[in-house]
């Protein structure tokens, strides 16, 4: 596994009130959950790159306002249609 270092202000981990690896976590999965939501990642690699269950994947996506479906209501009406 890959390591990479931030230097980041000890204030910053009391934004979420946290230890640093805890924050880290944290960071990694906004990261991914937003990579998700513009259509980078699939749920897959964003369970297995966070290293979280795809149960917890979804709460993470709850948590952030991000819908876990990466089909627009449009594109799916299309493809109901076309069957």
């Amino acid at each position: 596994m890959i390591q990479i270092q931030l230097n980041l202000p000890e204030s910053a981990f009391s934004v979420l009130r946290s230890t640093p690896d805890e924050f880290a976590q944290e960071l990694l999965i906004a990261a991914i959950v937003k990579w998700y939501e513009v259509g980078i990642i699939s749920q897959s690699k964003a369970t297995e790159i966070t290293g979280i269950s795809r149960q917890e994947f979804f709460q993470a996506l709850h948590r952030f306002g991000v819908s876990p479906f990466q089909i627009t209501p449009e594109e799916l009406t299309e493809e109901v249609s076309c069957s």
